[in-house]
């Protein structure tokens, strides 16, 4: 399980770090830096999938992502005494992520290229990269490290070898550095990560893929677009928990059933309802309707992954239907890490009544996000070295 999650100098989030429990809800009201947790946190797993830097350029580039305020904001300003002003710069530039958990923890310093000629001189750098056994790098934990163009790492006899001298600027170690038999760490840690899912607001329109008849396979993991619902529900009844779907289905809508046919490979699902001749397609579904099936279809994969997030998954449900989503994520935290960002009261309200629920609330001060009220403290963190 992954306990700290670690955020600097992206967008609202001048240094946060978050506190994790096997089911984490993450609110605030608007502007308080959600959805800049949320795409954090999508943003380290492209790092594993080797598109970290084409991913900062679809945000608009490094610039545009780097927090925005002064490096320190002192106690003198916070008082209201001075006026927000620029400082001094005493660190570099820099945008960093991490995490750690029981297993492994992993950091990255990504900054400013040095002025070029070339056209491709406004891409960011990773400047350093680090991986470790725990929750906080130190002196005899660390086991691959990266700073500028050179990589090493520890080999199983506890001693540090090169493992690369000129690893480009735009590649992670974690993806180039990674050898089956002295850094099997960094492929283990890697293929985690390329694991973790994201499901962001379900498109559920007239047009919507979902609503329409799809080519079936078998489907463990339901994309995130939703387009292939219904192998993906033929999965779970044929491959994983069947009673549980159909209890989630029941809880959320009492007396319905679904329904997968079939006809030249293009897969349909259909919805029994009670007092109703027919079964419903997915086309006349109401959006809440469709989305909970979504998001049923997610939470109940067969394939469960580490760590799953869901970025305001109350959108277009109705009231009645929040417990029953509680119902159905807190039974996928059993199963994997969930992280819920969300600001529906009623949603978060059912997911704490469920049981082991930690709420992070965020709130905005000199467009610095950070933690409301947290009593138990920052946890202890440490950033590699350029």
């Amino acid at each position: 399980m992954i306990e700290t999650i670690a955020i600097s100098g992206y967008r609202s989030l001048r240094d946060v770090r978050l506190a994790l429990s096997p089911l984490t809800v993450v609110t605030g009201a608007n502007g308080t830096g959600k959805s800049s947790v949320y795409r954090a946190l999508r943003l380290m797993t492209q790092i594993a999938h080797g598109r970290l830097i084409s991913s900062l350029a679809a945000e608009g580039g490094l610039t545009s992502t780097l927090w925005a305020g002064p490096e320190s904001i002192g106690a003198a300003v916070k008082r209201g005494d001075f006026p927000v002003q620029g400082t001094r710069r005493t660190h570099p530039v820099s945008l960093k992520l991490g995490f750690a958990g029981e297993d492994y923890g992993y950091a990255i310093d990504i900054g400013l290229p040095k002025p070029s000629l070339s056209l491709f001189a406004r891409d960011p750098e990773i400047k350093a990269e680090a991986m470790w056994f725990g929750l906080r790098p130190g002196r005899h934990n660390v086991i691959a490290e990266r700073t500028g163009p050179s990589v090493r790492v520890r080999n199983r006899e506890n001693e540090w070898g090169q493992a690369l001298t000129s690893l480009a600027s735009w590649d992670s170690m974690m993806t180039h550095a990674g050898d089956p038999r002295e850094s099997s760490e960094l492929i283990v840690l890697r293929d985690a990560m390329r694991d973790w899912r994201f499901y962001d607001h379900f498109d559920c329109g007239a047009e919507a893929p979902a609503r329409r008849a799809q080519i079936g396979t078998r489907t463990p993991v339901l994309a995130s677009d939703g387009r292939d619902l219904a192998a993906a529900i033929e999965t779970i009844r044929e491959l994983g928990d069947q009673e549980a779907l159909n209890a989630a289905v029941d809880d959320a809508f009492p007396g319905a059933s679904l329904e997968v046919s079939t006809r030249s490979g293009y897969f349909e699902l259909t919805m029994h309802q009670h007092g109703l001749l027919r079964p419903l397609g997915m086309a006349e579904l109401s959006d809440g309707t469709l989305r909970f099936l979504l998001l049923a279809a997610a939470l109940l994969s067969p394939r469960p992954p580490a760590l799953m997030v869901l970025n305001e998954p109350e959108t277009s449900l109705h009231g009645d239907l929040l417990p029953a989503l509680a119902r159905l994520i807190a039974r996928a935290a059993t199963r994997s890490q969930l992280i819920v960002v969300s600001h529906a009261p009623s949603l978060i309200q059912a997911l704490e009544e469920q049981g082991d629920c930690r709420r992070i609330t965020l709130a905005k001060s000199f467009g610095e996000t950070g933690v409301e009220g947290d009593d138990e403290g920052e946890p202890a963190w440490s950033w590699p070295s350029r």
